[in-house]
């Protein structure tokens, strides 16, 4: 569960940067989404990042560091939005005169002084509102409050409370029919304070539980600020958080992590539904057409019985029991009689020349049947191994070389952009692949003849590369470990027993033209973990 930005926080995130927002220049304007603003500010020498996410699920507000804007993964079109090209025609290189934020509102307001095009000095206001599905970008004249542009227009077929489009006069969202805590004096209760007073976001409630209410007022008046993180929650009043707590320096860092990591998961998430969505039904597809195969070849499977009716009809062909409908033979390996059909327009030698043809035409459809078998079951596995590499992967990076495996050849990059996992055991190098294109760049490039390939029995899995150091042989502490790296990267759950087999690398082949992470071997031991 997301904690949303309220009031309080973007008041401390105010407070904490005025200085800097004082003066400051919009150097750039950028947008990677519709539903996000990046506005690149220097002042005094310094230049930071602004991002503005107006996202339903994740609004908020900070400035981003590089590292939090890798993680993002931020992408920029080629074309702009309109909104952003709209902002550079009316507030590029202009400055930032003041930031306010109005009583209680979850709302930022960003004076800014620009020129026109007859150097008349002129004032705009840009709103930042984050609330929720309602957060928006609103750029209007501060003399005459007419909305110039919004990130999302806004008409009465969306709202029949507030419209905000362009040429419309700015106002403010209706307020909520509150109290102030600040002017309260009664009891408190501490289940109805986000429904009784303004201010009190429901994760602020939920931190103020038990009290004492001049504390509470403390707080509102944002004294004794001090940021922290614990359990995937926030508080600019880190003593208030359960568990394990992560103080940060400032507000603002402490906004950038929190959201940049919820960020990143969301993204991970649908980029992982997608790929999903890609594979899953090919695997179900994949699947019903093996059952079905297998199924009509259990079935279907009379190869032996036609080469024993046409060996007995040669071999009881002196008998002459001609054109008759069947005959009941001797089986001379079993000594059992036999029933066997016969075509009584053809005597007993043309009825056996007919069963050696029904038992050749079926064992070419055994041959080719098997063959197709064995080649769905290869892609079987191959699937179920992209579709464990995708449910496993933890990073943007790795998704992004799965969705080059997989998706249409036209979107395929060349070069892998992430390393195999590496992992040190005592003295050893261990790489673990966390995709195909990773296992077959282990075995490929990374593997020298003598070191060991691991990888768990009969399920989806990675590859696991032990390297060797000179001459020594690994005890069998190193192998072990080994193998419950291979099992823990696996589709084999935690708590089941499953074999993980191992053999040195000179023992691996990839088949020409196999699937990306195929690989066939001999020389192997087994060891159950």
């Amino acid at each position: 569960m997301v904690i949303n930005l309220d009031y309080l926080t973007i008041r401390a995130f105010i407070e904490e940067n005025k200085p800097f927002f004082s003066g400051a220049r919009i150097q750039k304007i950028r947008q990677s989404s519709p539903r996000d603003l990046i506005l690149v500010l220097r002042n005094n020498g310094v230049g930071r990042k602004l991002y503005i996410s107006i996202d339903p699920e994740l609004y908020y507000i900070c400035f981003m560091s590089d590292e939090t804007e890798k993680r993002r993964g931020l992408v920029y079109p080629k074309n702009p939005p309109m909104f952003c090209m709209l902002l550079r025609k009316y507030l590029d290189n202009a400055k930032i005169i003041n930031i306010s934020q109005p009583h209680y509102e979850r709302i930022i307001e960003f004076e800014i002084e620009t020129r026109n095009d007859f150097e008349l000095d002129k004032r705009y206001i840009l709103a930042v509102e984050l609330m929720g599905k309602n957060s928006n970008v609103i750029l209007y004249d501060k003399k005459s409050s007419i909305i110039t542009g919004c990130a999302h227009n806004v008409g009465e077929n969306k709202s029949t409370i507030r419209e905000l489009y362009g040429g419309l006069l700015y106002v403010y969202p209706p307020s909520a029919a509150k109290k102030d805590f600040l002017r309260y004096f009664g009891s408190i209760n501490y289940d109805t304070l986000t429904d009784e007073f303004l201010g009190f976001s429901k994760s602020f409630a939920e931190l103020c539980n038990g009290i004492e209410g001049e504390k509470i007022k403390d707080m509102l008046e944002l004294k004794n600020v001090h940021p922290a993180l614990a359990n995937n929650e926030y508080s600019i009043f880190g003593e208030l958080l359960r568990g394990e707590k992560e103080f940060k320096s400032s507000v603002n860092e402490m906004i950038d992590e929190y959201y940049s990591k919820m960020q990143l998961n969301k993204k991970i998430a649908t980029f992982r539904s997608k790929l999903l969505s890609f594979v899953l039904p090919k695997y179900k597809k994949l699947t019903t057409s093996l059952s079905k195969i297998k199924e009509v070849k259990s079935k279907r499977d009379n190869t032996d019985k036609y080469k024993l009716y046409g060996e007995l009809l040669t071999a009881y062909a002196y008998l002459n029991t001609n054109f008759v409908s069947e005959i009941t033979l001797k089986d001379y390996t079993t000594n059992n009689d036999v029933n066997i059909p016969l075509d009584c327009n053809l005597n007993m030698i043309e009825n056996a020349k007919r069963y050696f043809k029904l038992y050749a035409k079926s064992k070419r459809t055994k041959e080719k049947t098997s063959e197709l078998l064995v080649s769905l079951n290869t892609e079987k596995e191959y699937l179920e191994n992209v579709v464990y590499s995708i449910k496993k992967a933890d990073t943007l990076l790795i998704l992004e070389e799965i969705a080059e495996e997989i998706l249409p050849k036209s979107n395929v990059k060349n070069k892998m952009t992430n390393e195999p996992e590496k992992v040190i055991i005592e003295d050893y190098i261990v790489f673990v692949g966390r995709n195909n294109r990773q296992n077959d760049y282990i075995v490929s490039k990374l593997a020298k003849e003598d070191d060991i390939w691991f990888h768990v029995k009969d399920r989806a899995g990675s590859h696991v590369l032990l390297k060797m150091v000179g001459n020594a042989q690994p005890d069998d502490n190193i192998i072990f470990e080994c193998c419950k790296l291979a099992k823990k990267y696996s589709s084999v759950p935690e708590n089941e027993k499953n074999g993980v087999i191992y053999t040195k690398r000179k023992y691996i082949r990839k088949p020409p033209g196999a699937n990306p992470g195929y690989v066939t071997y001999k020389e192997e031991k087994e060891l159950y973990i």
